[in-house]
């Protein structure tokens, strides 16, 4: 299975333009779209500082809990469970396109981002290029491991935030106090944040967090 180039949406600033570049990843069945307009906002609110962002619409592939048919995702789900029963070979292909454009977008600060299997991609990404990325953003996410995945150790030890609503009936909470839980035990100092009442969604007051903590990253 072969890397091929991902389509993309690009918000604010051009490449040549900015000092930092966010690889915002989308949900299982979604596309970049889907965070179109949270990047407008984000974009809008960082100037005058030049803000990038980069939303890849992921391939549509065969998923096991969707019956096997064929929807966009980064790498297939075959079981629900926490963590996550994965096909890997997929979770590699989908890692080889993202790498493939983080290569394209190389002339600036990369930060990676995602929603929901988004974000698991984005940490698992994120934890195996650690001196390409300067942070690691993940909203309603989980750690993609298993005992022959492990997660890996620190080497840059990149900056990484997880926002997570208390309400969530697709990724229990549970799943990110896992995820939490390890990258902690393995050498990690994650930043970590719940919302009450917040469903697998995100909210006004997530968006301004997320926000709040790209500034504290961005190149100044």
């Amino acid at each position: 299975m072969s890397a091929s180039p991902l389509r993309t949406i690009e918000i604010g600033s051009t490449r040549e333009e900015a000092d930092l570049t966010i690889i915002l990843m989308h949900g299982l069945g979604a596309d970049g779209h889907d965070f179109a307009d949270v990047a407008e906002i984000l974009s809008k609110s960082a100037l005058p500082r030049n803000w990038r962002f980069v939303l890849p619409h992921a391939e549509s592939i065969p998923v096991t809990i969707n019956n096997g048919i064929p929807i966009p995702a980064w790498y297939d789900i075959i079981s629900l469970t926490h963590p996550r029963e994965v096909d890997w070979n997929t979770v590699h292909h989908g890692q080889a396109q993202i790498e493939a454009l983080m290569t394209q977008e190389s002339a600036n600060p990369i930060l990676l981002a995602g929603f929901s299997q988004g974000a698991a991609m984005a940490l698992h990404v994120g934890l195996r290029n650690q001196s390409k990325v300067t942070g690691i953003l993940m909203m309603s996410g989980y750690l993609l491991e298993s005992s022959e995945h492990p997660a890996p150790t620190p080497e840059q030890s990149p900056p990484i935030a997880i926002f997570h609503g208390q309400d969530d009936d697709v990724v229990p909470l549970e799943a990110a106090e896992t995820t939490l839980s390890i990258l902690k035990s393995t050498g990690y100092k994650p930043s970590y944040k719940t919302y009450p009442g917040l469903p697998h969604s995100v909210s006004q007051e997530e968006v301004q967090d997320v926000f709040n903590w790209l500034i504290e990253l961005a190149p100044k």
